[in-house]
């Protein structure tokens, strides 16, 4: 049986990064492929912990408009030297090891749960990905999305209300209507001040095995699911 939403929302809006797919696993794999003597899964973590100090950038004006592209590199750029291997990636090299975010793998419940969902759903992203990468990733892992949207689309990153309200603005729906799905309590928490649904998806292992993820059930959100097969379960699909 079908959760009982009123309104039922029309749209599913999806985070992608650690809700559907698995960037520490695919990242640490990446990294390690290079041969550089250094601990894969603590590059991981730091690539992504410059993610947040970057999107600041951008939004208090220090940096124009810059999509997560350019970010990923400026922040691997520092993280090589940092990590001392600098020398050791020329510019073909961090080149394409910055794409590895392009090549990120879904988590094992993704693809079957979209699809189980999309029978009865319209489906689209909201990430702060840029839609370059979210395509080359949805055309490598097969993510059946009705339509990419991104935080480029709406020149604001989440959680900035514009990225939420622009999906229902693509979409002419009400907030209400619309349910973003995510793994992250700050993510939903935006989500809802906007008016929107909220479904957290729980995914302890999202930043690595020895990192504890907060997967306790938050009273605001209408939905938790374990998985996305589990989401499918709850809204009738």
């Amino acid at each position: 049986m079908g959760a009982a939403l009123d309104p039922f929302p029309s749209v599913l809006a999806f985070d992608v990064f650690g809700t559907v797919v698995d960037w520490y696993g695919s990242i640490e794999r990446e990294v390690a492929a290079h041969g550089l003597g250094i601990d894969a899964g603590a590059f991981a973590l730091a690539w992504r912990a410059g993610y947040e100090p970057a999107m600041a950038r951008v939004r208090n004006g220090e940096l124009g408009w810059t999509k997560i592209d350019a970010l990923h590199r400026m922040i691997l750029d520092e993280l090589v030297e940092r990590f001392g291997v600098g020398h050791r990636l020329d510019e073909t090299a961090r080149r394409a090891l910055n794409l590895a975010w392009h090549r990120l793998d879904p988590w094992p419940d993704a693809i079957e749960g979209l699809r189980r969902l999309r029978k009865r759903f319209m489906l689209c992203t909201l990430s702060n990905g840029n839609l370059g990468l979210l395509a080359d990733m949805a055309k490598r892992a097969g993510l059946p999305w009705d339509l990419i949207l991104s935080a480029e689309v709406f020149r604001h990153y989440k959680p900035d209300p514009e990225a939420y309200l622009g999906v229902c603005d693509v979409f002419d729906i009400a907030p209400a209507q619309m349910m973003l799905v995510a793994a992250h309590h700050d993510d939903l928490a935006a989500a809802r001040a906007c008016g929107c649904r909220t479904a957290h998806v729980v995914r302890p292992r999202e930043f690595g095995p020895t990192i504890a993820r907060d997967v306790d059930p938050r009273p605001g959100n209408d939905l938790h699911a374990t998985d996305l097969l589990d989401l499918a379960r709850q809204l009738g699909c």
